[in-house]
């Protein structure tokens, strides 16, 4: 483990385990580093794992920004036939439905997904409105009116075997992937919900190039070799 006198900085890219928040993962760097100014380009659910784009002190929680415009890619795990108020695993079942689609069907259903098309936020978000995070509202019962977003995807299926349907996104910034579950579902007829989201790719930052997020308090595991000076972004 480092000392806090080390004062490793730079971009650290790692793989975040499930179960895990992303100020978690702040949290755990901050510990392993003694360094407060730790920030990261992109939240991901805890029930979701992948690339998470750790910036460590000052001079490098400045490029959030550029990290967050840039593209990226998910491995997302739809379950077809149950429907939640957080169109994700973490919800309350809000519909089920016995329809089966076919692999016909949901191959037209995400023709309707690719390119761009105007998605709006989900309530359960962290996205503010009138200057109050969404899902803050939401737990409260509340719903309200939300602007529909531009976003550029495409969509490809992995595998299907009911009841769960496995994609592969590419898409802009901005997008909703349990809000591409839930309106895939809608198309199908049958709703659906998120159950497993991966984020494989950040910009230029893919995930076989992270570290193990699970281990970086681990003193015998030398995280400190993914640490980069610089990423071209």
């Amino acid at each position: 483990m480092l000392r806090a006198s080390d004062q490793i900085t730079g971009i650290l890219p790692l793989n975040k385990p499930a179960g895990k928040t992303s100020f978690a993962m702040v949290a755990i760097l901050r510990k392993a580093t003694g360094i407060q100014k730790i920030g990261h380009a992109g939240t991901l659910d805890p029930f979701a794992t992948g690339v998470m784009v750790m910036l460590i002190g000052k001079e490098f929680t400045k490029l959030s920004d550029q990290f967050l415009h840039q593209d990226k890619e998910y491995r997302a795990k739809l379950h077809l036939g149950i429907t939640t108020d957080t169109f994700d695993c973490d919800g309350q079942v809000t519909a089920t439905s016995s329809t089966i689609p076919t692999l016909a069907q949901i191959e037209e259903a995400l023709l309707g997904f690719q390119g761009t098309i105007l998605q709006t936020p989900p309530m359960f978000s962290a996205k503010k409105v009138a200057g109050k995070k969404l899902y803050e509202l939401a737990r409260k019962g509340i719903t309200i009116e939300r602007e529909a977003v531009p976003v550029t995807i495409r969509t490809e299926i992995l595998s299907y075997t009911y009841p769960y349907l496995e994609i592969h996104v590419h898409c802009t910034k901005g997008t909703y992937i349990r809000t591409l579950a839930h309106e895939i579902g809608e198309q199908l007829g049958c709703g659906a919900h998120l159950c497993a989201l991966a984020r494989t790719r950040s910009g230029t930052i893919s995930l076989e190039t992270c570290c193990d997020g699970s281990q970086i308090l681990d003193p015998y595991y030398l995280w400190q070799d993914y640490l980069l000076a610089s990423i071209p972004v």
